[in-house]
């Protein structure tokens, strides 16, 4: 058997694994199962799949093997390959109206720049994608596959104006692989990016009258507002929602939400938290948001937050150590986050501090001149906005306390780094204060306020009375 392709060569083979005792080696190169060429991972994860299988190795010396493996149904090889993805990443080919990419200014890291328009890292990240790159043979695999959910960027269901908000002459078409999907039973989220008079008002209606045709495979639809940054010169003009329009857009997505839970099981259609926010309104209540489905969309995360924060400050204040903690407790700290939570974090405070007499908390909305003020969330503030803005509050006079805390998400993954290539030790060095990330989450929230020795942790879930410290 002689492949065409080169393969994927093997980074890693875990020790007692089904690897080592076949023999494989780093340096080798992993070209097909099966007689099949593997594309991706995907190719590789699914082929695996069985109790007997016949692996093609590469040797680094040019040898080929031909291995035949017996092993439990799910049983991994214990290979890890020099690229996870086992492709290069898919870029994005449009050049849509909103994208957040194009509003970025110059000189900041090359990585930042790069569009990703890639169907496996929806599977993988989450990510949206706009099915304008994926061919037949993409679609097919899915199904093949059963790979789900998808994550899909919809914008419209007019071809037309799909083909005009995206710039790109196949948007349109591209459309039709919603047909196939639903027809192979996968499962899809759906976004859309509401631009103001573009794709907005009647047209946003015939959008989800048309998504919800999909149901129940099609799961859920957000509706987030375009993000406009100040470097726009040169691009399409879009505006920002005013306050009663925002409210518009919530009642007419509210307008549909019942009728389909009524026959599907779900709301289906949601507005983001900022469109609530603009519009000044109530977040819904948690059975609206159906389990959360698109919460790293920013739909129903400040909801969560609320709920989580209640929750935690009252299994607190019912502790039997809570009386003598009322009193013992001294702390002085500072929060910073972005316009968007800013009121709720600012009424999270006050429930603390009146529930702790001798906590005081300092919040500050960090405005984003780097962005644009325009730019609300807090995942998007610099080192630069925070430290400029925080130096002029000391300035003032105002004692910032011994810790900032701040959302972990102004800072890279797995790093402490913010946006702007400017470090944590540089803020603290800068505002001469410890700096402390913490969870979006209510638990991790009022952890980190009552213990001074707080480290960031993934999972609050067992979430209890935490011994406090004074300062």
């Amino acid at each position: 058997m002689k492949m065409k392709s080169k393969g994927h060569p093997i980074k890693t083979v875990l020790p007692n694994s089904i690897g080592e005792e076949m023999g494989i080696e780093p340096g080798d190169y992993l070209v097909a199962i099966n007689e099949e060429e593997i594309d991706d991972v995907f190719d590789y994860q699914y082929l695996i799949k069985d109790d007997y299988i016949e692996v093609l190795i590469r040797k680094s010396s040019g040898e080929e093997w031909i291995l035949e493996i017996d092993k439990e149904y799910d049983e991994d090889l214990g290979i890890d390959f020099e690229n996870s993805l086992m492709s290069d990443y898919r870029s994005c080919h449009n050049k849509c109206i909103f994208c957040f990419i194009d509003q970025m200014p110059k000189g900041m890291r090359e990585t930042l720049y790069f569009k990703d328009d890639d169907s496996r890292l929806s599977f993988l990240q989450g990510n949206y994608i706009t099915l304008t790159n994926m061919s037949e043979k993409d679609i097919n695999r899915i199904i093949r596959f059963n790979l789900a959910p998808i994550n899909i960027s919809v914008q419209t269901t007019n071809p037309e104006l799909r083909c005009k908000m995206l710039n790109n002459r196949f948007a349109g078409s591209a459309l039709k692989n919603l047909d196939k999907l639903y027809e192979g039973c996968i499962e899809m989220n759906g976004q859309i990016v509401l631009c103001k008079n573009v794709n907005d008002g009647s047209e946003l209606e015939s959008s989800i009258k048309d998504l919800s045709k999909y149901l129940p495979f099609m799961r859920s639809v957000s509706v987030v507002p375009a993000g406009i940054t100040k470097y726009r010169k040169g691009l399409y003009p879009l505006e920002l929602f005013t306050k009663e329009e925002a409210g518009s857009v919530i009642d007419l997505i509210e307008s549909y939400q019942q009728g389909l839970y009524d026959k599907y099981g779900l709301h289906f259609i949601h507005a983001s938290d900022e469109f609530y926010i603009i519009a000044e309104r109530e977040f819904p209540e948690e059975e609206f948001y159906d389990g959360y489905i698109q919460l790293e969309n920013g739909v129903g995360m400040m909801r969560l937050f609320i709920n989580e924060f209640h929750e935690a400050l009252n299994k607190v204040i019912a502790a039997e150590e809570y009386n003598s903690l009322k009193l013992s407790l001294h702390r002085n700290i500072t929060i910073a986050t972005g316009k968007l939570a800013y009121k709720t974090i600012q009424s999270f405070s006050e429930e603390i501090m009146q529930a702790f007499p001798n906590v005081k908390i300092n919040v500050f909305c960090i405005k984003n001149h780097f962005f644009g003020e325009t730019i609300t969330v807090a995942g998007l503030i610099t080192g630069q906005d925070l430290i400029k803005q925080l130096k002029e509050q000391k300035d003032k006079g105002i004692d910032l306390g011994t810790s900032l805390l701040i959302p972990s998400n102004m800072l890279r993954t797995g790093e402490k780094v913010f946006l702007d290539d400017i470090t944590a030790d540089e803020v603290e060095s800068e505002l001469k204060i410890k700096l402390v990330p913490i969870e979006s989450d209510g638990h991790g929230f009022i952890n980190s306020i009552l213990n001074k020795d707080y480290q960031m942790k993934r999972n609050n879930e067992n979430f209890v009375y935490v011994k406090a410290y004074e300062e």
